[in-house]
């Protein structure tokens, strides 16, 4: 016989650890069910070491990402729509799923469903893969027996979501690429590039022009205390992950990014446009109101956001209708506010977050579309700042030089 450490919960909810005899995983699994435990965890006793792979992937290394659950979400809707029994289905997704995480997420779901707990339980013990809204949406599907649907709206709102983000990080991508270049030039021309210089230069004694003691005295620094600034910088990078890390910096820097100019709109219509089409599904789906809104607090992507929409849940709750809610959450432009009035007053609230999300996505498009040409101008001003800083500090020198020279013939 082999020992097992297990983690498992009692008929009253309570957690139970403890160490067991059996021949195989599964026949401890029986043993404990039969002992009244529902077992959540079962390992082998001694087995401590974790390969690189497994400490990777208890990082974060390898976690689906948004494409992942798409297809997942598809996959299951040929199944529900089929009428295929769900066990048979997802061991069948589970064989043919790439993904490590997510093919060992749905092993230990389909152990789940056969333990006897229903679908969305099982998905829910993997909170880190299914958001809060993937696995609402499911347990309405499944208490209602339309999970094909459930799945359908899903793979939808997956698909666009992930579009929208997919479009906003390439247009981020070339502006960003174009200051790391600026900045890496800036930096070797200070360090290797000056100093060889800088023997030249002081041959003009007191003579050296103002931007080119401004850069000798800059390389200088730099190489004397460039350990000292390497160190300062990672230690400010590791202080900012850490209080961005926290709640009350989280908040703060997600309420500045949203004031970026041209980029803080951007993000905020994109959230937006979020928000309202996971509404819409929600409430489609049969949600209630608050839970919808609760769980798009959860799912916003942005906590200053994510604290106005509590706000707009609360006011609901309060008995406030959504749209005199929205108005004090100070988050939805005049338009917007209109189409849920009338949502409200026509009780056609579902279409009309629809339209709301539309409007947003449009919105984004153009922007994006537009990105790339408004930032442009302050790019090329940047890269000439730059250039004329440098052939300033280097050339006014030389050409003082020449002039000297042409003085003393």
């Amino acid at each position: 016989m082999s020992s097992f450490r297990y983690r498992g919960r009692s008929g009253r909810g309570e957690t139970i650890t403890g160490r067991l005899e059996a021949e195989t995983m599964d026949a401890a699994a029986s043993r404990l069910l039969n002992l009244g435990i529902t077992p959540l965890d079962i390992v082998a006793d001694g087995v401590e070491s974790a390969s690189v792979g497994d400490v990777l992937q208890r990082l974060g290394a390898g976690r689906p990402r948004t494409a992942d659950l798409v297809l997942f979400a598809r996959q299951m809707y040929s199944i529900t729509k089929a009428g295929l029994p769900l066990l048979r289905g997802l061991k069948g997704l589970a064989e043919s799923t790439h993904n490590v995480v997510l093919r060992n997420a749905l092993h230990d779901v389909l152990q789940s469903l056969e333990s006897g707990r229903d679908f969305a339980s099982s998905l829910a013990r993997h909170p880190d893969i299914f958001p809060p809204l993937f696995l609402s949406m499911v347990r309405v599907g499944e208490s209602t027996g339309t999970l094909d649907n459930a799945f359908s709206r899903l793979c939808e709102y997956l698909s666009q979501d992930q579009d929208v983000q997919d479009r906003v990080r390439s247009a981020l991508r070339y502006p960003l690429i174009v200051v790391g270049v600026i900045a890496a030039a800036v930096a070797v021309i200070t360090v290797f590039v000056i100093p060889n210089f800088a023997p030249l230069f002081k041959v003009l004694g007191n003579d050296i022009p103002l931007p080119t003691k401004i850069i000798m005295g800059t390389s200088e620094f730099v190489r004397a205390h460039g350990g000292a600034i390497l160190a300062g910088l990672l230690a400010a990078g590791f202080g900012i992950r850490h209080y961005i890390g926290t709640e009350r910096g989280r908040f703060r820097w997600d309420r500045l990014k949203l004031r970026i100019p041209v980029l803080g709109e951007l993000l905020h219509q994109a959230v937006l446009s979020r928000v309202t089409r996971s509404l819409a599904i929600s409430l489609d789906a049969g949600l209630p109101m608050i839970q919808a809104l609760t769980l798009l607090s959860r799912s916003a992507g942005n906590a200053y956001l994510a604290e106005r929409l509590l706000q707009l849940r609360d006011a609901v709750e309060r008995g406030d209708g959504l749209s005199r809610a929205a108005a004090a959450a100070g988050i939805f432009p005049p338009l917007v506010l209109q189409m849920l009035a009338v949502g409200e007053e026509t009780g056609e609230l579902t279409r009309l977050l629809d339209e709301v999300s539309g409007f947003y996505q449009r919105e984004v498009d153009y922007r994006l579309r537009n990105l790339t040409a408004m930032l442009e101008p302050l790019l090329i001003v940047l890269v000439g700042a730059m250039v004329l800083i440098l052939a300033l500090g280097v050339f006014l020198p030389m050409w003082n030089m020449i002039g000297k020279i042409g003085h003393g013939l």
